[in-house]
């Protein structure tokens, strides 16, 4: 039986006035600005500090497995939808609750890094480092939660892109900051007195978690707690019978969606440094220039998911992110001139850095659009983790890839990965698609 869905005229939503006119997106900025954060605390950033205190180059590499957490949270999704935190649930509902208890985590965390000295006493740093690792983590899983059950059931899913959109801006301003920021501040205070700084920012997120209205769903009386097997599965379960017979080639589409962007980007440093960039090309083009591409990228998929809708945005996110490789297959033909060649290689970026953006927050929005109130962290956790999982599996034999065909090529199979997932996304699309209001349903039936 075909299904299909009935299709509505997407709300448009004013991007710039929302964030005045609608009491949700200030919040959603404060609380992406906290999330984005952590992760790059946890090992990235932190990396240069183990460096400057002397830690083996092998155990720094080794030390990236603290971001696990990051790829298996949807493990305890499903508690933090199914559970209130202690004391604070009842005052804040649950969804703001746990963002108190997470932020505050994290910044506890921070201070204990703050308080070590990875180059005498490295399982110290280890110990808060992972434990900074799933508070981060739990962090994203809970504001993905306030995110998607904040958009009431008669708004459109416009509303929703907008919010993400915002909460993606605020994401790369707390992305630069514990990057960039963090680098710059340990040049003049010490590594000590910037992770002490990174946590006093984290106050931000308290902020606006004190401010963020809450979820009509935090208001409803709560189910009787299930068995612990029933817990996890319970989210999975609800999700497979709403996608119903589709539910494989949906699935299939988020996991396929931003392949081609992680395989991609695992050799993009790589190639810049082969084409003779210098650290200082690379931090200017990538970090700066690139953070205010990627919000060019981002204010584009707000403006543009509203009035063309989910589906075709998908489309063209797919397609665009797919073939914005080819900028840099271009550069790696162009062969760089031994690093002279800076324009071309920030056009590159550019292309490639816009589109990424605007796939992004596409894929985000209709990832929220899939998951459901009563289990939002868990399968919007979930989806996220299957996103990218093949990805980053893949990634890992880009390097041998390489070897055989070289950069120019590399980039050009990267870019066709993303003909069969656009050609996935048709079919999506001409089968079920997402509209803003009703769920999937089949033809004849309910």
């Amino acid at each position: 039986m075909q299904t299909t869905i009935a299709s509505t005229e997407a709300e448009r939503i004013p991007f710039w006035s929302a964030l005045v006119r609608d009491r949700r997106i200030a919040p959603a900025l404060g609380l992406g600005f906290s999330s984005g954060m952590p992760f790059l605390l946890t090992y990235s950033t932190q990396s240069a500090w183990l460096t400057d205190a002397g830690v083996p180059l092998a155990t720094i590499g080794l030390l990236s497995e603290l971001t696990l957490a990051y790829k298996f949270k949807f493990v305890w999704a499903p508690f933090l939808d199914q559970y209130d935190p202690p004391l604070i649930g009842q005052a804040l509902g649950r969804r703001r609750g746990w963002l108190v208890v997470a932020i505050l985590a994290v910044m506890v965390m921070l201070v204990g890094i703050a308080l070590g000295d990875p180059g005498h006493w490295i399982w110290w740093t280890v110990g808060f480092s992972f434990a900074l690792g799933v508070a981060g983590a739990t962090l994203d899983l809970v504001l993905d939660g306030w995110r998607i059950t904040s958009v009431r059931p008669p708004e459109k899913q416009a509303v929703l892109a907008v919010l993400s959109s915002w909460t993606e801006i605020g994401w790369r301003v707390g992305n630069l900051a514990a990057g960039a920021g963090a680098l710059y501040l340990a040049d003049r205070i010490g590594w000590k007195g910037a992770y002490l700084c990174m946590a006093a920012l984290m106050l931000v997120g308290i902020v606006a978690t004190l401010f963020a209205p809450e979820p009509i769903s935090d208001m409803e009386p709560h189910k009787p707690h299930a068995g612990f097997v029933k817990t996890i599965w319970a989210p999975i379960q609800d999700l497979l019978k709403r996608l119903g017979p589709m539910a494989v080639a949906i699935l299939l589409l988020v996991a396929g969606f931003r392949m081609p962007g992680y395989i991609a980007s695992a050799m993009a440093v790589p190639l810049f440094k082969h084409q003779g960039f210098t650290n200082t090309d690379i931090a200017t083009v990538t970090k700066v220039f690139g953070f205010w591409i990627a919000l060019g990228g981002t204010f584009m998929a707000g403006w543009l998911i509203p009035r063309i809708g989910m589906m075709p945005s998908l489309l063209v996110g797919t397609v665009a992110g797919s073939a914005s490789h080819l900028a840099l297959a271009l550069l790696a033909a162009h062969g760089g001139d031994g690093g002279k060649a800076f324009w071309t290689f920030t056009l590159a970026v550019g292309v490639e850095g816009f589109a990424y953006a605007f796939a992004s927050i596409v894929l985000i929005t209709y990832m929220s659009t899939l998951a459901s109130v009563e289990h939002a962290a868990s399968q919007f956790g979930l989806l996220t983790s299957l996103c990218a999982f093949p990805g980053s599996i893949l990634a890992g034999f880009s390097g041998f890839v390489i070897e055989h065909t070289g950069f120019v090529w590399f980039f050009i199979w990267t870019s066709l990965i993303g003909i069969p997932v656009a050609m996935l996304a048709v079919f999506v699309w001409y089968r079920v698609g997402i509209s803003d209001e009703a769920p999937i349903q089949a033809r004849g039936g309910h």
